[in-house]
């Protein structure tokens, strides 16, 4: 039972894996197909960029889980530890209320406003498939913020942004 909860907990990170994997193999075909036979497929290049657009969103949530969105944190320098998690827990609020809002907006779109007779070009699919990253996404880095936030906030664990505690290390490592 670990392990599903481990897996559901970095489905994002299994996501983008499984997705940069397919799309960069459907082009590396794409390229040899052109090259080597003279034949290209128009369907790859199309499904490589929806591929890749699903990428983008799914690490965006990840990057939430990892607490590695970019920040301007230049002005808590001088500030207390303590206050700094607050600030940037309220300003996280924000981030939310936005999520929420564009769930809605694009929960509203694909179901109610989207044409079911638009399809993709070359693919023929309903763009509705494609678009459904909107929603799913934007919920699941609203999920990533709140459990960020939660452990911070209550269970007082430091979560800070991977790049910086590699830059950390590497500052430390150079001053010994």
């Amino acid at each position: 039972m670990t392990s599903f909860w481990n897996a559901l907990n970095n489905i994002e990170s299994y996501i983008c894996r499984a997705l940069l994997v397919m799309f960069v193999a459907l082009l590396f075909t794409q390229i040899i197909s052109r090259e080597v036979f003279d034949h290209s497929f128009s369907w790859i290049e199309e499904l490589s960029v929806y591929m890749f657009v699903w990428f983008v969103f799914f690490g965006a949530s990840y990057a939430a889980k990892m607490s590695a969105h970019n920040r301007v944190t230049f002005q808590f320098g001088m500030l207390p530890r303590g206050w700094i998690k607050w600030i940037e827990g309220f300003a996280d609020l924000f981030w939310i209320f936005f999520n929420i809002y564009f769930v809605y907006l694009a929960y509203d779109f694909v179901f109610n406003k989207m044409n079911k007779f638009w399809k993709s070009q070359t693919l023929g699919i309903e763009m509705k498939w494609i678009y459904m990253v909107l929603p799913i996404a934007f919920t699941l880095m609203t999920i990533r913020i709140l459990q960020v936030n939660y452990l911070k906030l209550v269970k007082d664990v430091d979560v800070r942004d991977p790049d910086k505690i590699d830059l950390d290390d590497f500052k430390s490592d150079k001053d010994a």
